[in-house]
């Protein structure tokens, strides 16, 4: 299998970053000459990349054209099922096998993150490092790849729910109790901690989406 060609590998990070990052949300049209033009690649990469993108579904067609894809309901819930699995299993790698140093870092942090209340965009940036420290921590290269490829469908969801009125609080809370559940070394707990959290993440979706869907209507 040859290897990917750089310019396609820098296109489909620009543009995956891009949608991460809001710049083009669910529903927006993604027009190959405006994407070469805004990131200063050709047109043959970003081409590549877009198909990439599509075949992992983080892009879908509208008759002729790509756009960014959205989660109905039931791909949300199976999202946010899967995430808590594959993250409570890293959790628990990590209490049984991160270094030190690697505790020290995620505790850094989560007090870091204190400094973020009432900044929903840059905490959830920051939130996204932690839980990527996480997987990392827990040295199983499988299940850090499995945890990207959630991670990137994640990108779909057109807003935080760190921005709903107290989360960012009650998020912070949560990831200080899995972070001493890995200071402690117990598995069990970090595991629970995690997937609390995540489901914690789920319920202030809902309700985030719930209220949307009544603006609009």
């Amino acid at each position: 299998m040859s290897a990917e060609r750089p310019a396609t590998k820098d296109a489909y990070g620009l543009i995956l970053d891009a949608i991460d990052e809001g710049l083009y949300r669910p529903g927006d049209r993604m027009v190959e000459s405006e994407l070469a033009e805004r990131f200063g690649v050709s047109r043959t990469p970003i081409r590549e990349a877009l198909q990439r993108l599509e075949t992992q579904s983080l892009l879908s067609r509208d008759g002729r054209s790509l756009i960014v894809a959205s989660l109905d309901h039931n791909q949300l819930a199976e999202l946010y099922a899967v995430r808590a699995e594959l993250e409570g299993l890293a959790a628990r790698l990590a209490a049984q096998h991160a270094a030190p140093e690697e505790v020290r870092v995620l505790r850094e942090m989560v007090e870091d993150d204190r400094e973020m209340v009432g900044d929903p965009a840059a905490l959830a940036r920051s939130n996204r490092r932690f839980h990527k420290q996480v997987h990392l921590a827990s040295h199983n290269r499988y299940l850090v790849q499995q945890l990207d490829l959630v991670h990137r469908t994640m990108a779909l969801l057109a807003t935080t729910s760190l921005a709903v009125e107290g989360r960012s609080e009650t998020a912070i809370a949560e990831h200080d109790a899995i972070v001493s559940a890995i200071e402690a070394r117990d598995g069990e707990a970090a595991a629970t901690a995690l997937q609390k959290h995540i489901s914690s993440a789920f319920a202030t979706r809902l309700r985030l989406d719930s209220a949307s869907a009544e603006t609009a209507g």
